[in-house]
């Protein structure tokens, strides 16, 4: 049975173009998911929360972004904050508990990990992350594509420690009423517009060392703070956009059943090329679902302790490719949607307008397709020889 009940998405549905076009936050959206408990629907029941897996909050959350695709795409991120929390804890990192705790009283968590011009993402940060003496660490540096940041509670971030054995990238959570951070107001997109991620400086913010999730070496690995941010962060963005392609092939078909052809004096539903261009776009959206499911369904497994699944360096291309099929074959079906609705569906007011912008989203969020490609290049061919 779903959790969000149907009324209440109808009601962000409802919301969702003037949020759009006035580039606002949808508090309404946030206050009633709280009040549904959607913010505790991923946690486990002995934390408080309702106890949905990996595969169930995936289904939600594509169903959610059928509704209110900018909004799915925001909450998308608390719930990858959760779903590390859950990770965390079933590999022995108690600190993890923190987030499950939290979300479960309501408490909305936000991703705080791109940097402006840095294609390293989550393998290493130009952030400084300075201890303070007490097992905790400030964080000083810019962070970009910040979600829900008017309205977070907690910021999961990390910077560089630069320390005698190194670098270590260190892995947290600072508290907004703690301060040591600037929203600037830049958030003006051309979609994605109710996420509000706006760019978010940080300076001398506080972890303090109950908050510390993670201090690991750069780059891919398989510590349990950086494979569940990875595995989340791929699974269930690419299930959020695999919503936005289902509404859009579904949003198609109704306006081509009564949009007519004055040469042929017929529906478009009717027109072999509209046909062959709908049915292209759910080929395209066909194999995504299936792939989610399979990594979603190991990355629980591993969760939860089954013996034979465990994290694997191999599995990071597979996460990358299942979050790249997810964003291409939804943008496809998107653009196959508005070419056979027409020149209408180029109008603002028009649904499919806003999920094509709302869509190309997934083109910037990693992995991209030159990291994607590189990762599987190097599965296949080895590595690059040193120059």
């Amino acid at each position: 049975m779903p959790f969000l009940p149907e009324k209440l998405l109808e009601g962000f549905r409802s919301r969702a173009a003037t949020v759009d076009a006035t580039n606002a936050f949808p508090e309404d959206d946030y206050r009633e998911l709280r009040e549904a408990g959607y913010l505790g629907a991923f946690v486990p029941k002995e934390y408080g929360g309702a106890g949905l897996t990996l595969p169930e909050i995936c289904a939600e959350q594509t169903r959610l972004a059928r509704f209110a695709p900018a909004t799915a795409l925001g909450i998308n991120m608390h719930h990858i904050i959760v779903g590390l929390g859950r990770y965390l804890v079933s590999q022995g990192v108690s600190n993890g508990e923190l987030i499950l705790r939290e979300a479960a009283a309501g408490k909305l968590f936000a991703f705080g990990i791109s940097e402006p011009g840095n294609d390293l993402v989550l393998f290493g940060s130009l952030s400084i992350a300075t201890p303070d003496g007490n097992g905790g660490f400030t964080i000083s540096g810019t962070k970009v594509f910040t979600s829900l940041a008017p309205a977070w509670d907690y910021l999961m971030t990390f910077g560089a420690w630069k320390n005698d054995d190194g670098v270590r990238n260190v892995f947290g959570v600072l508290k907004r009423e703690d301060g040591g951070f600037e929203v600037k107001p830049d958030w003006d997109t051309l979609g994605m517009r109710a996420t509000q991620s706006n760019t978010t400086v940080l300076q001398d913010a506080k972890i303090p060392a109950d908050a510390v999730l993670g201090i690991v070496q750069p780059g891919a690995n398989v510590e349990p703070v950086v494979y569940g941010i990875f595995s989340h962060f791929e699974i269930l963005l690419g299930a959020t956009y695999q919503g936005i392609g289902e509404r859009a092939i579904e949003v198609a078909c109704e306006h081509v059943k009564n949009r007519r052809s004055v040469m042929n004096n017929d529906v478009y539903a009717h027109d072999p090329a509209i046909r062959w261009r709908l049915a292209e776009a759910a080929l395209h959206m066909y194999p995504v679902g299936p792939a989610l499911r399979e990594l979603a369904n190991k990355v629980e497994n591993a969760t939860v302790g089954v013996p034979e699944e465990v994290a694997s360096l191999a599995d990071y291309p597979k996460l990358s490719a299942a979050k790249n099929l997810a964003a291409e074959s939804s943008l496809r079906a998107v653009e196959e949607s508005i070419r056979s609705c027409g020149g209408s569906s180029y109008y603002t007011k028009h649904e499919l307008s806003r999920l094509y912008r709302d869509v190309l989203a997934g083109l910037f969020q990693p992995s991209d397709q030159e990291s994607l490609h590189s990762a599987w290049a190097t599965a296949l061919l080895g590595p690059l020889p040193q120059k």
